[in-house]
């Protein structure tokens, strides 16, 4: 018999697998536990992640009491993906003011039909009153703070 042979099989003798012991159990049990509440965990973000993008979604909100900002959006421009994150950085002082942050996604049907119901392409915002009235358009990449004085201005005209 080769030497490597040999050597392997008196090294699988020499150290028997490990005792099964309540201890032993236990730790593995306490690993899948974890685990399993670290899935659920990922499972309630992964809910409230998607309720907050229905509701952001949502363009049967405009209209409804509060002022709406909407944003005609499509997920594949750069455009609109910078656009939108100086759009939410610029919103984050008007949190619980009244004022409604919505997207119109133009790949989906219901936003590109909102889209061509007021005549508008992707990188743009459109605000709105909160009877539903549109009263300005911003077109194309905006700064945050230009945003902000933009939202204050609208929100002092119609709120």
């Amino acid at each position: 018999m080769p030497k490597s042979r040999a050597k392997l099989r008196k090294s699988k003798t020499a150290n028997p697998p490990p005792e099964t012991t309540r201890r032993s159990m236990l730790k593995l049990a306490g690993g899948g536990v974890l685990a399993a509440a670290g899935a659920g965990g990922a499972g309630l973000w992964a809910v409230g992640s998607f309720r907050a993008y229905a509701a952001e979604h949502d363009l049967t909100r405009v209209g409804q009491g509060d002022i709406a900002i909407v944003q005609i959006h499509d997920p594949q421009c750069p455009t609109c993906t910078a656009l939108q994150k100086q759009t939410r950085a610029a919103l984050r002082d008007f949190d619980d003011c009244g004022v409604t942050y919505l997207v119109a996604d133009i790949t989906t049907p219901d936003g590109a039909a909102f889209a061509r119901k007021h005549r508008v392409s992707h990188v743009t915002l459109l605000l709105f009153d909160g009877a539903g009235e549109l009263h300005e358009t911003v077109q194309g990449l905006q700064q945050a703070s230009q945003l902000a004085q933009t939202f204050a201005a609208h929100k002092a005209a119609v709120g």
